[in-house]
């Protein structure tokens, strides 16, 4: 695996206790069951190798909680941020496609001044306070080509960083740029962010993926520190 060109550390997920399993399929059906806010991210599943609990956000989508669940996405030129409460130890991650909507008016996730608006406000709904937020960002990869004569990467890299620092919230680490995939996962009671960088295999999927999410319409009501590798 490749290093990044932020410094970052390497991290190994302990197993999960003997006793994960049952724990696991009471919390995922509880999850499963409850009611979804519009945009709210609703794919949740086991996962094998980090033996916990996850929920995949999918492009348009976020989703914020106070549990080590984890939280996973996958992105090309996509953004997600991952933001964390250091004092009330909630979190959320969000995944936008563009950074807004060209004048279209369509407010939904897909756009990232709505996204991190949605965001920040479920975290302020949760109890979270905006001045002891910090975040992580990932994506904006030049993975996808034909969607813009400007490289869609850049322009939501530079959107994400640009909103954050008018917010003035901390960007305490960040992968972004370059020309991979990657694949994302956020713990957001504890603030951890653990990102791979995928073979160049998967970078039509992904693409894929994002011209869809880009052009589909949006139902209604649907659903700290540094960076590891993993």
């Amino acid at each position: 695996m490749s290093a990044l060109a932020s410094p970052v550390a390497t991290a190994v997920m302990r197993p999960a206790s003997p006793h994960a399993g049952a724990s696991a399929a009471t919390r995922l059906e509880l999850l499963k069951s409850r009611p979804r806010r519009p945009g709210e991210a609703s794919f949740f599943y086991w996962d094998a190798h980090f033996r916990n609990d996850a929920v995949k956000v999918l492009p348009g989508e976020f989703f914020v909680h106070d549990e080590d669940i984890l939280v996973m996405t996958t992105l090309g030129s996509c953004i997600a941020a991952c933001l964390w409460d250091r004092d009330r130890r909630i979190g959320g991650m969000n995944h936008f496609l563009l950074p807004d909507a060209g004048g279209s008016g369509d407010a939904s996730g897909r756009y990232g001044g709505f996204a991190m608006d949605l965001l920040i406000g479920e975290l302020v709904k949760r109890g979270a306070t905006r001045s002891t937020l910090e975040a992580k960002v990932f994506g904006g990869g030049a993975v996808i080509g034909g969607m813009n004569t400007i490289n869609v990467g850049e322009r939501n890299t530079a959107f994400v960083l640009d909103y954050l620092r008018t917010e003035r919230i901390t960007v305490v680490s960040k992968d972004v740029l370059d020309v991979y995939p990657r694949k994302v996962c956020f713990l957001p009671a504890s603030g951890k962010a653990m990102v791979k960088r995928l073979a160049s295999a998967n970078t039509e999927a992904i693409a894929a993926q994002e011209r869809a999410a880009a052009v589909r319409p949006v139902p209604a009501g649907s659903a700290g520190g540094s960076v590891d590798l993993f």
